[in-house]
């Protein structure tokens, strides 16, 4: 008893802020100071139990084992050890036969329309338009028949005309925005190009990684690549209840661990050292082989990294990993905090149109050329990398 307790109180003082940067990740619906107020909760309750099970439980429990002898506590306890174990076979197998969403599937009904793929996880529904409600107004997703998101039904994507294509989940791909304004439409409206949206709501790094796998050998004349990546999505590439890739870009199917444990999982938001070190290593590998993917064909390749609130210590960390110690090629744009959709954290069309500036004025100033970055104002001025062989961390930057 005084040893948990003692655990109990160490790991109340040493969950600190440093702590949490280390093995919390930031997550996009929840803000960080959120986060540190539930952190500071756990920790509060476990001092206090750590606390009461040295002073109040422990000198009772021995009270208890010194006049009943210990088969006889054990077979009293018997039945309630039972019942839970019971308990906890019965629930896994119902989780086992019922309909299971994984952690970034969301309901059958909701637009776009989404079906499971044995390789990707999910895909967009093909050939068809559904129309959703959000802050107020309907928004028709019309999908082609190869799973982009067009402006109309019956249009589609040309693979053989000049594309920039863009990869990412529900910000690239416009959630509760018209197809007007979501960034790849407002991209080819500013270049002329036109834009091919492979991006899928819910996805991870790998997730986009592979869809352009996929769809990269049907396009004659690629421009542009454009990734998203944000640190505060980075926890979906950890995540193991689907297809997934490894650091070396291999292949894995979804855990078969028991759904109590995925749930768990899902609950409990520690993440080890390790864990975060294969998701940077995959992260990394991902977007460099799809930078190199678009240079061997002559596309530019860029990284849009959106940011919709300060950049906290555990995003930055994260974005330096990935991005800058790779030496990939990223442009950062950072957005009026108030800019998001009603009722909801995604991005709206104003958010869209600056992010859709950056991206333009990146691939129109420096055509196939590797830059560094350089932020973006909330104003809506696009931020523009550092030329091609200026050092990092240089000074200085062209807008």
């Amino acid at each position: 008893m005084a040893a948990l307790g003692a655990a109990l109180v160490v790991w109340a003082l040493v969950a600190d802020g440093a702590w949490m940067d280390r093995h919390i990740l930031p997550d996009f619906y929840t803000p960080r100071a959120t986060q540190a107020l539930v952190l500071l909760g756990f920790r509060v309750a476990s001092g206090g139990l750590g606390l009461a099970l040295i002073l109040w439980i422990r000198p009772r429990a021995g009270r208890l084992f010194a006049r009943v002898p210990l088969v006889r506590l054990a077979r009293d306890a018997a039945p309630v050890a039972v019942a839970v174990g019971l308990s906890l076979v019965f629930c896994e197998v119902l989780l086992s036969h019922l309909p299971w969403l994984r952690a970034q599937d969301t309901p059958a009904l909701r637009e776009p329309l989404r079906r499971r793929d044995a390789q990707l996880g999910w895909v967009l529904e093909p050939s068809r338009q559904g129309v959703g409600g959000l802050g107020g107004r309907s928004i028709a997703y019309a999908i082609d028949a190869a799973g982009h998101r067009v402006r109309r039904p019956g249009d589609a994507v040309d693979p053989a005309r000049p594309t920039i294509l863009f990869t990412g989940e529900s910000i690239m791909l416009g959630h509760g925005l018209t197809w007007e304004e979501s960034i790849p439409a407002r991209v080819e409206a500013l270049t002329g190009v036109q834009s091919a949206n492979l991006a899928v709501e819910g996805y991870a790094t790998d997730q986009a990684y592979l869809r352009l796998r996929q769809e990269w050998p049907r396009y004659r004349r690629p421009v542009a690549v454009v990734s998203l990546f944000m640190p505060s999505l980075f926890r979906r590439n950890l995540d193991a209840d689907r297809p997934r890739l490894d650091s070396g870009l291999a292949w894995r199917p979804p855990d078969a661990a028991p759904r109590l444990v995925q749930l768990a999982r899902r609950a409990i938001p520690y993440r080890s050292d390790a864990e975060i070190d294969r998701g940077v290593a995959m992260s990394r590998a991902a977007l460099a082989d799809t930078v190199a993917m678009a240079r061997r064909r002559g596309a530019t390749p860029l990284i849009v990294v959106p940011q919709l609130a300060p950049e906290t210590a555990a995003e930055r960390a994260l974005r330096r990993r990935v991005l800058d110690e790779a030496g990939l090629p990223y442009v950062m744009v950072t957005l009026d905090p108030g800019w998001r959709l009603p009722s909801n954290r995604h991005p709206d069309a104003r958010a869209a149109r600056v992010i859709a500036g950056a991206i333009a004025a990146y691939l129109q100033a420096h055509p196939g050329a590797e830059h560094r970055r350089c932020p973006a104002t909330a104003g809506g001025e696009a931020g523009v990398s550092f030329p091609e062989g200026r050092a990092p961390g240089a000074p200085s930057c062209e807008t």
